[in-house]
């Protein structure tokens, strides 16, 4: 497929440096996908100049938006848009693409790089994360908002591909975000019709407007990425639509520009070649010879609005003094929130249990561990995938987490193991909330692509995984966790705790909400267990 020229106006001369980079960066490490960035610069330069809430000075800015892309093997475009926006990631990061120790490798790393909000490239993944930010950013704004002062108020955008939206986890999260009416969360999904294996047609025919519309999605096409203003008025148009979700279905040429591989599987994931990057950068007008190269006029166009950048996140951080003298208590509990710091004396609300109480299933001392603590942990938000009265994870007293009421505590996932798992890292990366989730044991199978990305991200998530051995009762062989255990143990940075009772219940909670550094499960009796007589 052949492509047409593009003009040299500042925007395309901004875009086409995106597309320069991510083949240059490609070609130098001898691998990667540059097929994607090239496909797509046009949407990031729009966002990142037009649209993103957010300041390269300061990355972890509370109220910035969240971007994520979920086709994390497009990650020259997100490092292109992060270097030209002016966040601390060099030209020679760029040039050590996908080399060890640098801060740019194939697919993005939550913690390493400024700007990355999380780490993908399981497809599929970062489109559930970007739900959970965007679930975190409507509770806490519902929580701690007031009539003047909004002082959580952002979007949560995310770009998928054909990949993504095959993968199951998608069905899943874009199900729970649809029903729970996640408004301020915009995806787009690149329609570039093209596989690994070659055309979409091959193995995908779905109709993903009418799927997300099923949904309760709101839904626009783009019929070209390359057309800023179309794209300008479909942002709009997501923007205008508070009580849903939006999905906008962008049409993109993968390897754009590429006059041999513009649209087919070869422009996907292999350097173009050497020659074919020179023809790329000819078909694009491009007359820099040398690799790596960025515009002086294209680094301040990219950086114009910086400073109207800075200046709101000023102002924002003025509104939070506002807020904090109007409502000094909600102020003090936010900070605290957001710096994942725990309430003073949260321990002392840990029960105790007795020969007399003690004897009981460790599930049942969960539950009882869990709602004395949330009372004195309120940023505690989560449940259970439709197995709340089996897991014993519903906070009694507290609202249920809905789209009429987002400051609920109580998240009914759904039938959604694998999107609850994706959801729950996205809360996390967020911050302000401690989120569980549970299940039976043997359904954390289905969670497990999740579960070790929070590991790899060291997320605060703690799982509640009751149901953990063949003493389940009569449900047979199909529910009965036999080498779950150990393959939970065997993911590195996953603490897996199993009470032998009550007492070891309430240790496990205050371990798990103690520990920083990664998930941790709690894993739990259906049957009763002895209560344990302990000296000292």
């Amino acid at each position: 497929m052949t492509t047409t020229p593009v003009s040299t106006s500042i925007d395309e001369l901004c875009i086409n440096t995106v597309r320069a980079l991510a083949m240059d960066a490609v070609q130098k490490a001898e691998s990667g996908h540059p097929g994607a960035p090239m496909a797509l610069a046009p949407l990031a330069y729009l966002l990142y100049t037009r649209h993103l809430k957010h300041n390269p000075a300061d990355p972890a800015w509370p109220d910035r938006d969240r971007f994520v892309l979920s086709n994390g093997h497009a990650s020259m475009l997100l490092y292109a848009s992060l270097h030209l926006s002016g966040y601390p990631l060099s030209l020679d990061e760029i040039r050590n693409f996908r080399q060890w120790g640098s801060l740019t490798p194939g697919h993005p790393e939550h913690g390493l790089t400024p700007g990355i909000e999380t780490t993908t490239g399981p497809l599929g993944q970062g489109l559930a994360n970007a739900v959970g930010m965007a679930a975190a950013e409507a509770h806490l704004a519902a929580v701690f908002n007031r009539d003047g002062h909004r002082v959580i108020d952002h979007h949560t955008w995310f770009i998928c591909g054909d990949g993504d939206l095959m993968e199951g986890v998608s069905h899943e999260a874009a199900s729970f975000a649809g029903h729970f009416g996640l408004g301020k969360l915009i995806g787009f999904y690149d329609d570039n019709r093209i596989t690994i294996d070659g055309s979409t047609d091959l193995t995908y025919s779905d109709d993903a407007a009418r799927r997300f519309e099923a949904y309760g999605w709101h839904v626009r096409r783009v019929p070209d990425v390359n057309d800023l203003d179309a794209l300008d008025a479909a942002i709009a148009a997501a923007r205008a639509e508070p009580a849903r979700p939006s999905l906008l279905i962008v049409r993109s040429v993968i390897g754009y520009g590429s006059p041999n591989r513009a649209g087919t599987a070869k422009a996907h994931g292999e350097p173009l070649g050497t020659e074919e990057v020179a023809r790329s950068k000819e078909r694009l007008g491009w007359t820099v010879a040398e690799p790596f190269t960025v515009p002086e006029d294209v680094l301040a166009h990219w950086r114009r609005g910086n400073e109207a950048l800075a200046f709101a996140n000023d102002a924002w951080r003025r509104s939070l003094i506002a807020y904090a003298k109007a409502y000094p208590a909600e102020a003090k509990e936010l900070g605290r929130r957001l710096q994942g710091d725990l309430p003073g004396g949260w321990q002392q609300a840990l029960p105790v249990f007795t020969r007399e109480n003690g004897s009981v299933a460790t599930r049942a001392a969960s539950g009882t561990v869990l709602n004395a603590l949330a009372a004195r942990i309120p940023e505690l938000v989560g449940g259970s995938a439709d197995l709340s009265g089996s897991n014993l994870t519903i906070i009694k007293d507290s609202p249920v987490f809905s789209a009429a009421n987002p400051a609920g505590r109580n998240v009914h996932f759904g039938v959604r193991e694998h999107g609850m798992g994706g959801i729950l890292n996205g809360m996390a990366l967020h911050g302000g909330v401690i989120p569980y989730g549970g299940t039976f044991l043997v359904f954390a199978d289905y969670m497990r692509p999740a579960i070790r990305l929070a590991a790899l991200m060291h997320q605060r998530v703690i799982y509640v995984f009751t149901h953990d051995s063949i003493g389940l009762g009569e449900d047979g062989p199909t529910h009965q966790p036999v080498e779950h255990l150990t393959a939970l143990r065997a993911i590195p940075n996953v603490t897996v705790i199993r009470p032998a009772d009550a007492n070891e219940v309430a240790e496990a909670w205050r371990a798990a909400l103690l520990h920083r550094g990664g998930p941790v499960a709690l894993v739990l009796t259906r049957q009763k267990v002895p209560f344990i007589e302990r000296e000292g």
